[in-house]
């Protein structure tokens, strides 16, 4: 099993946008997602989670539709324990 598949099947749908989101568009992390654990975005969760991210401060506009840090960021769980890397 790869990094990213234990990472898309091990960790909330948030965290995975408040880490993947800073790097890689909407589209990509729809694709990725949707690989490895299909039922998780069928009703929009993806955007849902977008907006709650957003709305928290957690996330800002970037450029090239890239998120980036909001005030209230804070790195998840699995990127300050390196459960992945």
């Amino acid at each position: 099993m790869s990094n990213i598949e234990q990472l898309v099947k091990g960790e909330s749908l948030d965290d995975i946008v408040t880490v993947f989101a800073l790097i890689k568009a909407p589209p990509y992390l729809d694709m990725m997602i949707n690989r490895y654990k299909p039922g998780t975005i069928r009703h929009g969760e993806l955007q849902l989670t977008y907006t709650r991210l957003f709305e928290k401060g957690v996330l800002e506009k970037g450029e090239m539709g890239l998120a980036k840090k909001g005030p209230n960021w804070k790195a998840p769980k699995f990127v300050t324990e390196n459960r992945y890397g």
